[in-house]
């Protein structure tokens, strides 16, 4: 999905401030500009797959609560793979199941199921 590998994660969890880079993808319909993804695990990969990818959000890893060490520096977290004819899209988070009760998270998930299925979601 971008031609990267995996290297650390935060495994006790954090909280990170996530920034929407493409408010015009489907995904992030009625999604604000900035939101917050709370326990987290935050991987983190030997490089950003940025030039292989379509970014649509990502994490300031200044944000993170507790503060970690693991950071990789330009750190998408949603993105496309535009090199593929299908469409695709990279959700990074999802590791709690807390997450599923979260508006913003349900909101990016219902959406991108949408636009993957070719249909256009209606307001949520």
């Amino acid at each position: 999905m971008g031609g990267i590998r995996f290297t650390n994660y935060i495994p006790d969890f954090a909280n990170g401030t996530v920034n929407v880079e493409d408010s015009l993808h489907v995904s992030m319909k009625n999604i604000p500009g900035k939101f917050i993804i709370s326990k987290e695990e935050w991987y983190s990969y030997d490089r950003s797959p940025r030039q292989n990818v379509h970014v649509i959000a990502s994490v300031d890893e200044s944000t993170y609560v507790p503060s970690s060490p693991v950071k990789m520096g330009d750190h998408p977290v949603i993105w496309t793979n535009t090199n593929y004819a299908c469409k695709n899209i990279y959700i990074f988070m999802g590791h709690s199941p807390e997450l599923f009760k979260d508006a913003t998270y349900t909101t990016i998930f219902c959406n991108s199921i949408f636009w993957a299925a070719g249909q256009i979601p209606k307001s949520l």
